[in-house]
C-alpha cells in the first residue's frame, strides 16, 4: 500500500509540472466549461488519452463533480489515488472484475446529478473498443455521454496494449468536448449492438488519432 500512494504522489506530480509546460487550446460543444449547463454527464475517452484528463477537470472545469472507473487491479489502485488529488471520487470495477458493481456505483452518482468519466476501452482493451457497460448506464440513467478526444501536437507513444500517449514538454494539446449523445433504450440484442457501434464511432469521431 506504502508503495502505491508514493507511486500516484509521483504521478501527481509530474502530471502537474508536465501540464504548466503544456499550451491547451479547447473545442467545448457540450458545455462542460459553462457553469450554467449542469449535469449528469459520462464523459468518454479511451483509454490512452485518460493522462491529462483530471488535470484539464480540475483546473479549468473544478465546477462539475463526479467519479472516474476505475478497475479493481493494482493499477487501478494507483489511477484512483491519482485523481483523488486532482478532486475526484473513484469507483472500483471494469469489463473483467466487479463490472457491474462499478456500474450500479456510478449510477448512483449520476441520480445524485454529479458527472462519471469512463475509459471504455480499458483496462485491458481490445483498444479502441467500446464496452456495451457504457450504453447500459446511459440508458439506465438517461445521462447523455459525451466524448472527449486529447490530442497532441507531440508525444510520446508507450509499447503497452493500448498505446498509451505522453505528451512531450511544450507541445500543443487540443482538448475536445464533443457534443452530448442520448443514448436510446432498445429491444433486442441487434438494436443494442447498433446502439453500442454508434456511441464506439461518436467517440472515434473526436478521437480518430491511431
Amino acid at each position: 500500500m506504502r508503495h502505491h500512494r508514493l507511486t500516484a504522489r509521483a504521478a501527481v506530480l509530474a502530471i502537474r509540472a508536465l501540464g504548466r509546460t503544456l499550451r491547451f487550446d479547447f473545442r467545448d460543444e457540450a458545455g462542460l466549461m459553462d457553469p450554467a449547463r449542469p449535469g449528469p454527464r459520462i464523459w468518454l475517452m479511451w483509454h490512452n488519452r485518460i493522462l491529462l484528463v483530471p488535470y484539464v477537470r480540475h483546473r479549468w472545469i473544478r465546477h462539475r463533480t463526479g467519479a472516474v472507473l476505475t478497475s479493481a487491479s493494482r493499477d487501478g489502485g494507483v489511477l484512483a489515488d491519482v485523481v483523488a488529488a486532482f478532486g475526484l471520487a473513484s469507483e472500483r470495477g471494469s469489463s473483467s472484475r466487479r463490472g457491474a458493481a462499478g456500474l450500479l456505483a456510478l449510477g448512483r452518482w449520476l441520480e445524485r446529478g454529479q458527472d462519471v468519466a469512463i475509459t471504455p476501452d480499458g483496462p485491458r482493451g481490445p483498444r479502441y473498443r467500446l464496452s456495451p457497460g457504457v450504453v447500459l448506464l446511459a440508458q439506465k440513467t438517461g445521462a447523455p455521454v459525451v466524448p472527449i478526444g486529447v490530442e497532441y501536437s507531440a508525444a510520446w507513444r508507450l509499447r503497452s496494449w493500448d498505446g498509451f500517449f505522453i505528451p512531450k514538454p511544450f507541445s500543443r494539446v487540443q482538448v475536445i468536448f464533443g457534443p452530448c449523445h442520448a443514448v436510446p433504450e432498445t429491444n433486442d440484442d441487434a438494436a443494442f449492438e447498433a446502439e453500442r457501434v454508434r456511441v464506439e464511432a461518436v467517440l472515434d469521431a473526436v478521437c480518430p488519432t491511431r
